[in-house]
């Protein structure tokens, strides 16, 4: 399995793909956090030391990185036939899954890493150099692996729903958005209630905003990792529907 995860990260990182996807996606925080001037994201107009305009952009575009990240995992083998050869392999469906599941959420976190600069330039230019909530910032940090872990299983399940790579991409984005805000629109279209707090709290946001704050509570943990466990199983499904 752990063969499978290198050949797909080496695939991607000697493809041009894959450096131009995480560059837009650098290239795009940066410009909203330190050069776009007289915006709610601006770091250097804010007059505080956060980097909670990093944590409320990243979610967004995520939403297109990880489907351009996830989309050929599956859609490609299916298109050029390999899956056949591929699911012949001493792994079970649910190991080839899981392993192109890895290899995506390491390609994303790729991505994350550089980020990291941010907070140390934040750390330095604060006054005093380092006043800065560093538990929210970490707690943050953790609520975006959640995220980007989440959007990787729905980005490989729907990958694997078809064999053309751009149809891939634009379910997956449908449904990031949809787990990410459409609960939250949804919920804010019915009175306030028990039914609209539960509606709310199946929703992607809810559990991210609360990471977020720096406090890690087990119920978001779980909940997460509830997410991505029943789309890894929805993927082997559709892997084993071949047999049928």
């Amino acid at each position: 399995m752990f063969s499978l995860i290198t050949k797909e990260v080496n695939s991607f990182l000697n493809s041009l793909i894959g450096y131009v996807v995480i560059m837009v996606f650098l290239t795009t925080i940066g410009l909203f956090i330190w050069v776009f001037p007289d915006t709610s994201f601006s770091l250097l107009d804010a007059g505080y030391a956060n980097l909670d305009p990093l944590f409320i952009i990243t979610p967004w575009v995520y939403m297109f990185l990880v489907p351009a990240v996830t989309m050929r995992l599956f859609a490609e083998e299916r298109k050029s036939g390999t899956i056949e050869l591929l699911l012949t392999r001493p792994l079970t469906e649910l190991q080839v899954v899981v392993a192109k599941y890895l290899a995506g959420f390491v390609l994303v976190l790729f991505s994350l890493i550089p980020t990291l600069i941010y907070y140390y330039s934040v750390n330095q230019l604060s006054v005093p150099a380092g006043n800065v909530d560093s538990g929210s910032v970490w707690g943050s940090y953790l609520g975006l692996l959640f995220l980007a872990a989440g959007f990787v299983s729905i980005g490989v399940f729907s990958s694997a729903v078809t064999d053309n790579q751009v149809v891939a991409f634009i379910i997956a984005v449908f449904l990031c958005y949809f787990f990410y805000a459409g609960f939250d629109s949804i919920s804010n279209l019915i009175a306030s209630g028990t039914s609209a707090s539960i509606i709310y709290q199946i929703g992607i946001n809810a559990h991210y905003t609360s990471m977020s704050r720096g406090v890690i509570d087990t119920r978001d943990v779980v909940y997460f990792l509830s997410l991505i466990i029943l789309f890894i199983m929805l993927t082997r499904t559709v892997i084993e529907s071949r047999k049928w």
